[in-house]
């Protein structure tokens, strides 16, 4: 990295990345709605190579509380629902004709105090993760200083730069745990 405005993009691209992979790993998350993307976990044998169940059938939403899954070749129905009823997820499926139907348990009081829990861990290793990357771009610039590259003045502007995007990333994430939150709560 040679200047101070290349770190600084660098150092909020990554910041992104984070916040994308929290937002992905949030929506992992169950709510007790019925969601797809709960299903992009489980891998189904397909013609001896376990692939992504999304790779093999379609999936979609019934109705708030119900996911359909239509296998795209006759014989995988009964893989994809044992894969599914396998997975960690504590689904039930059950086939009926050419569709198989995911209902979505509704969630106890406990549970949902656990996933609040979940939510919030993983907004704590978001927010390491952007800390992190404010330290790294901190490094970057100070070593352009005494590379004499930058003058202290820009290191400074630099540093309170770099801090007020990485108070914006993580106002971000506590946005994004709390709507997560107030989500799992509700229903």
């Amino acid at each position: 990295m040679s200047t101070i405005p290349e770190i600084k993009k660098t150092a909020e691209q990554k910041m992104q990345q984070s916040l994308e992979a929290l937002r992905a790993n949030l929506a992992k998350v169950r709510t007790g709605r019925a969601n797809p993307a709960l299903l992009d976990t489980v891998q189904v044998e397909y013609y001896g190579t376990m692939v992504p169940i999304s790779q093999v059938a379609n999936l979609s939403l019934l109705d708030a509380r119900t996911i359909g899954v239509a296998p795209w070749e006759k014989g995988m129905g009964a893989k994809i629902e044992k894969a599914i009823r396998e997975s960690d997820l504590g689904l039930n499926p059950a086939a009926h004709g050419d569709l198989i139907r995911v209902p979505i348990p509704p969630m106890t009081e406990e549970r949902r105090r656990e996933l609040t829990k979940v939510v919030k861990a993983e907004g704590e290793h978001a927010k390491v993760a952007i800390r992190n990357l404010r330290r790294e771009a901190n490094e970057h610039v100070k070593r352009l200083v005494k590379d004499k590259l930058a003058s202290e003045d820009e290191e400074r502007r630099a540093q309170d730069d770099i801090q007020k995007l990485t108070d914006r990333m993580i106002a971000e994430v506590d946005k994004l745990v709390a709507a997560k939150e107030a989500d799992i709560m509700a229903i």
